[in-house]
C-alpha cells in the first residue's frame, strides 16, 4: 500500500509540473493548474464510477490492473471476495454434509425456533412424525402433531428429562421417546426415537422379575417354616447356624415381597384417589419407627400443619415407612430421628432426617436404583434389601410427586417427598355429636 501511494504520488506531482511547465512556457499558469485539477477530478470520478458499477456486479469487466492506489484498492478487493467465496463454498460443503448426515439419521430430527415453528427435518420425521416436506416446513409442530400430552411438554419449557411413551402419528404400534435440544438463541434441536423394542425388553424384563419372585415366594415360604420346627436343643453347636439361617431366609422373603411390590407399582398407570389422613398416617410412622429402633435413638414427630393429601394411604405409607425405616437402620444408637409435616409454600412436603452416616454427593444420583449400594456391606449389615426408595421413587411418580435428598457425610441425611399443591386437602372436621 505504501508503494502504491507513492506511485499515486509521482503522478499527481508529474500532472502538476507539466502543467507548471507549459504555464511557463505558454503562459496562463493558472488556467493550466486548473486544467490539471479539472482533469484530475474527472479521472477521480471516472475511476469511482467504474468502481462502484463493479461492486454492483454491473461490470464484469476487472478493473484497470495498475501499480497506484486505485490498483492496490481493486486487488486487495478482489483477493478479499476470492477469500469469501472459499469461505462460502466450505460453508455450503459442510451444510450439505449435515444435511446428508442428519438425512440418513435413524431418529427423527426436527429443528424448531422459540415459537416451536419447523425450520427444517430430516427424512426420518416422515416416517416416525408424519411430517410431509415442503408442505409442512413453516407449520407449527403442535398443530401437526397433535397430542396434548407433547403439547404441554413443548410448552412447559422443563426439557432435562426426555418425553417417553409417546404414540407415533403414523403407527400407534410404535412408542416414541423425544427429546429437546436448545442450541442456538431461539431454536431448539427436538430428537423423536422409536423407542418400540426397548420398551418391549423393558416389559420381558419387569414380566420375568415379577414371575420369578413370585415363583420363589413359595418355596421361600416352606423353607423359613421348616427352619422355625428345627429345635437346637439336642445340637447347640447348631443354633448360630440356625439363627443365621432364619435371618437370611427372613431377608430374601423381605427381597422378593420388594420386587413384587416394585412390579406391581410399574405396572400401574395410576393409584386409587382418596383422602389420606395425614394425621394417623404420621402417628402409625412414629410407633413403626419406635418399635424398629428399641429405644436406640430419639425418635420425634413435628406436625408444622393439618393438611391432609389425595392419594392412595397403602402406598404413601409403604413409601414412608421405607424413608422412616431407612433412618432408624442407618442412624447409630443415640442418634436422633426427625419426621416432619409442613407447607413450604403451598407444597406439602413430608421429610425424615437423622444424623446417621450419610451419603457421598457421587452416590446421590443413582441412590433411588434397585440394588445400588453406597458400601458393600452397608446394606447387608442393617438388613436392607436395596430395593426400598426404588419403592419410594415409583410411589412418588404415580403421585407425580418428587423426591429431594440432602445429605452430608458424618453428619446425616434429609429425604423429602413433596407433592404438587393441587394434592392438598384442608383437614377434615372432627364429627361432633
Amino acid at each position: 500500500m505504501d508503494r502504491a501511494l507513492h506511485v499515486s504520488l509521482w503522478r499527481i506531482a508529474a500532472v502538476l509540473g507539466l502543467a507548471l511547465v507549459l504555464g511557463l512556457l505558454l503562459g496562463g499558469l493558472a488556467w493550466w493548474l486548473l486544467a490539471a485539477t479539472g482533469g484530475a477530478l474527472v479521472y477521480l470520478l471516472w475511476r469511482l464510477r467504474q468502481f462502484g458499477l463493479w461492486l454492483q456486479g454491473h461490470s464484469r469487466r476487472l478493473p484497470n490492473d495498475d501499480a497506484g492506489l486505485w490498483g492496490s484498492l481493486y486487488r486487495g478487493l478482489v483477493l478479499r471476495q476470492r477469500r469469501e467465496l472459499q469461505r462460502r463454498r466450505r460453508l455450503l460443503r459442510l451444510l450439505r454434509a449435515f444435511r446428508t448426515t442428519a438425512a440418513a439419521l435413524p431418529d427423527a430430527t426436527v429443528v424448531l425456533d422459540a415459537a416451536g415453528t419447523i425450520l427444517w427435518f430430516n427424512t426420518a420425521a416422515t416416517r416416525l412424525l408424519g411430517l410431509s416436506y415442503p408442505h409442512d416446513m413453516g407449520g407449527h409442530f403442535s398443530n401437526l402433531v397433535r397430542s396434548p400430552r407433547v403439547t404441554r411438554w413443548l410448552e412447559g419449557g422443563d426439557w432435562s428429562e426426555p418425553l417417553m411413551d409417546v404414540p407415533a402419528p403414523t403407527d400407534d404400534a410404535l412408542r416414541l421417546g423425544l427429546r429437546i435440544i436448545p442450541y442456538a438463541e431461539g431454536q431448539r434441536l427436538l430428537v423423536a426415537r422409536d423407542m418400540s423394542k426397548l420398551m418391549q425388553l423393558e416389559q420381558v424384563r419387569r414380566d420375568f422379575v415379577a414371575n420369578v419372585s413370585h415363583e420363589l415366594r413359595t418355596p421361600l415360604t416352606v423353607v423359613h417354616g421348616y427352619l422355625d420346627l428345627i429345635e437346637p436343643d439336642q445340637s447347640p453347636e447348631l443354633e448360630p447356624i440356625l439363627v443365621e439361617l432364619r435371618s437370611q431366609s427372613r431377608r430374601m422373603t423381605q427381597i422378593v415381597e420388594d420386587l413384587l411390590t416394585l412390579s406391581r407399582l410399574e405396572a400401574q398407570d395410576s393409584l386409587p384417589e382418596e383422602r389420606v389422613s395425614m394425621t394417623g398416617v404420621l402417628q402409625t410412622l412414629r410407633r413403626e419407627a419406635e418399635a424398629l429402633s428399641l429405644g436406640r435413638h430419639a425418635i420425634s414427630l413435628d406436625l408444622r400443619t393439618d393438611t391432609d393429601l389425595t392419594g392412595s394411604t397403602k402406598e404413601l405409607h409403604s413409601a414412608f415407612s421405607n424413608l422412616v425405616s431407612n433412618a432408624v437402620r442407618y442412624t447409630p444408637a443415640g442418634g436422633s430421628i426427625a419426621i416432619r409435616w409442613e407447607l413450604r409454600g403451598a407444597e406439602p412436603v413430608f421429610s425424615v432426617t437423622d444424623t446417621g452416616q450419610g451419603i457421598a454427593p457421587s452416590h446421590l444420583p443413582r441412590i433411588t436404583e434397585r440394588f445400588y449400594r453406597v458400601s458393600s456391606s452397608r446394606s447387608r449389615d442393617t438388613g436392607g434389601t436395596g430395593l426400598g426408595l426404588s419403592i419410594v421413587k415409583h410411589v412418588l411418580q404415580l403421585h407425580q410427586a418428587r423426591l429431594c435428598i440432602e445429605s452430608e457425610v458424618g453428619v446425616g441425611s434429609t429425604f423429602s417427598c413433596v407433592f404438587g399443591a393441587e394434592r392438598a386437602l384442608a383437614a377434615a372436621a372432627e364429627e361432633t355429636g
